[in-house]
């Protein structure tokens, strides 16, 4: 699969040079095939840029931390499990 980030600086650079999103998109179907990014997640990005936020980087999600899946927590929760199997 593309690297996300590639289609990011290509929508970023299309931008730049005073592309239309419509433009933009056309130009990334034809480039990266099946593996462009969808519809509402290339509008999310042009809309980005355009407000001014130039970072490439993905915005943080709300929820919890990615994280939180340790091999710790998961011996305590075994251990919970197996202390009391009801």
């Amino acid at each position: 699969m593309a690297d996300l980030k590639e289609q990011h600086v290509c929508i970023k650079f299309s931008y730049l040079l005073g592309k239309t999103a419509a433009e933009t998109v056309t130009m990334l179907r034809e480039a990266f095939k099946e593996e462009a990014l969808s519809q509402a997640r290339f509008y999310e990005w042009f809309s980005r840029f355009k407000c001014g936020d130039m970072s490439l980087e993905d915005q943080s999600q709300s929820g919890g931390p990615s994280t939180s899946r340790t091999d710790e927590n998961i011996k305590k929760i075994c251990d919970v499990i197996m202390f009391d199997h009801r």
